[in-house]
């Protein structure tokens, strides 16, 4: 696969938050740029999810329901 050089701007705070980020990561600030371009582009595949539509249930009687803790605890066994 070939590579193409480019130059691009980018304004100082981003460049150092990246510049840490990739020493955090142990890996260079042009790889994390690549790396952001795969992700935004759908390149990796793990990052790639179908969209969900909702409702992910249809109900009969469809609006919100109020729950906390306790009510969960009711209705779901937990062991």
């Amino acid at each position: 696969m070939g590579c193409v050089r480019m130059t691009i701007d980018i304004p100082d705070l981003i460049y150092q938050r990246l510049k840490r980020r990739a020493a955090r990561e142990g890996t260079s600030v042009s790889d994390l740029i690549l790396l952001g371009g795969i992700s935004l582009l759908g390149g990796n595949s793990r990052k790639s999810r179908k969209r969900l539509k909702l409702p992910i249930i249809r109900s009969k009687q469809p609006g919100t329901l109020a729950l906390d803790n306790h009510k969960i605890f009711e209705i779901v066994p937990f062991p």
